[in-house]
């Protein structure tokens, strides 16, 4: 478990949607991860270009450090209940290109984080697990460095 870095003024975005390819492994698991450090500090969400059935390898590594992402629908951008967010961060290039178009008309962030597809990884089950935590703790990391958590008692 990374340890969280702690920063004395801190400035958290109301909303943050995360978008990768197929809102199946990528985006749920980096909206997991913001919302365990920041629960209802702030709204997140995820999507993705063009959804896909939820990874169960994902899934399973989440669930190592206590996350549950079982209840996981995944959807499309065109799907999303709002469009008001203060920072979409994309994690593929096609969710970037899709980012950037939804951004031509709001005011918004777009970070792009480009990160593997740890279901690319072929082998054995192990194999692919650690894949896919490696991608799971370079999320967290991200997250942390870009929405740290607030000092003890300054929430």
């Amino acid at each position: 478990m990374v340890t969280p870095p702690v920063t004395p003024s801190l400035t958290l975005p109301g909303a943050v949607l995360f978008a990768c390819t197929h809102n199946a492994l990528r985006s749920p698991m980096a909206a997991g991860l913001l919302r365990r450090y920041h629960g209802a500090r702030v709204w997140v969400d995820s999507v993705g270009v063009r959804p896909h059935d939820t990874d169960g390898f994902m899934i399973a590594v989440m669930d190592e450090i206590g996350v549950d992402l079982t209840k996981h629908k995944p959807r499309s951008f065109e799907q999303l209940d709002d469009e008001n967010f203060d920072v979409i961060v994309s994690l593929s290039p096609e969710a970037q290109h899709k980012a950037v178009d939804m951004t031509r008309t709001m005011h918004c962030e777009v970070l792009f984080w480009n990160t593997f597809d740890p279901s690319l990884v072929e082998g054995n089950r192990e194999t692919r697990l650690d894949a896919y935590r490696q991608i799971r703790d370079q999320l967290e990391r991200r997250i942390l460095e870009q929405f740290p958590v607030p000092p003890m008692g300054q929430v």
